[in-house]
């Protein structure tokens, strides 16, 4: 049998034939999301970084500009039409680095290291908790029994909220409240009630309908809102963070509540639609016992 024989450098082989691969040009707009994704992490990193440090003041404002830019990447992706598997991909791990790892390191330097074990053990859980949360949510992404409503809730309280809420203790004693005994243990149990809320199934509402359009007459009252918010939070950075987390919690009842509504509201439409279904089947008559069955047969002859 004939074989044909090949150089190894000969790039007319079967083997690297199979192998080659075209690569086509990246299209910028794919690249601007996740370089903002990227910058996010750099931010995370650099507040475990002053974490370390003891300059708590400014990791905490790292984390708070990597929950900004959180939000921006994805809109940004959606704009450009950039979005991509790897920039998904890519999102939830900074996410886990920047709401998961750093705040519970931020929180173990701050004060937690003072329960030893136990506040590394709380801090150890929220990150863990921020992973779990993570994964699931991306499995929900691609679940097709979904309703179509259910995309104004998140299952549990996303990843860059649980950060900025799980701080909350670092934001008082900034607005110089005193700084008692009671402190470290009130906030290991504070960090495990917010890693629950993360990965819980309650609804928290997620405001993706919220500014997608906007009135023309409205447009000035929205920009003069929003200068005037970054302003204070700029100017009064620990009373607005701690008001703002304050009516973050006030208002997951309310979400809870909407989702129920939502659910009525769906019940209620799947009855309209199949009536038949809606009515309850009528119960079965009960068979007779065994001996009045026998009883009432005919006797035979033999």
């Amino acid at each position: 049998m004939n074989r044909a024989f090949f150089s190894p450098r000969d790039p007319n082989r079967p083997d690297r034939l199979r192998l080659r691969r075209r690569f086509r040009p990246i299209p910028v707009r794919t690249l601007v999301p996740n370089l903002i994704t990227l910058l996010a992490l750099c931010a995370g990193l650099t507040g475990i970084r002053f974490a370390v440090e003891g300059r708590l003041d400014i990791a905490l404002g790292a984390i708070v500009f990597a929950a900004v830019l959180d939000g921006i990447d994805g809109r940004v992706a959606r704009l450009l039409k950039g979005t991509s598997r790897f920039g998904a991909e890519l999102d939830s791990l900074a996410d886990f680095v920047n709401f998961g790892v750093a705040p519970g390191l931020i929180l173990y330097f701050w004060d937690l290291h003072e329960l030893k074990s136990a506040g590394w053990i709380a801090a150890m859980v929220f990150a863990i908790c921020t992973g779990l949360r993570l994964a699931r949510f991306n499995v929900m992404i691609d679940d097709p029994n979904r309703p179509a409503w259910a995309g104004n809730f998140f299952v549990g309280m996303p990843a860059p909220a649980g950060a900025i809420t799980v701080l909350l203790p670092i934001y008082i004693e900034f607005l110089g409240v005193p700084k008692l005994a009671v402190v470290a243990p009130v906030a290991l149990v504070y960090t495990l009630a917010i890693a629950f809320l993360m990965v819980s199934k309650l609804p928290v509402y997620s405001g993706k309908k919220i500014g997608t359009r906007v009135p023309p007459d409205m447009v000035p009252p929205v920009f003069l809102m929003v200068v005037l918010v970054v302003a204070l939070l700029l100017s009064y950075p620990w009373a607005m963070l701690t008001l703002g987390t304050l009516a973050y919690l006030a208002s997951l009842p309310f979400g809870w509540l909407s989702y129920r509504d939502y659910e009525r509201r769906d019940a209620e439409g799947a009855a309209a639609a199949n009536p038949e279904t809606a009515a309850p089947a009528a119960a079965p008559e009960p068979l007779p016992p065994p001996q009045q069955a026998e009883d009432e047969r005919p006797a035979r002859l033999n």
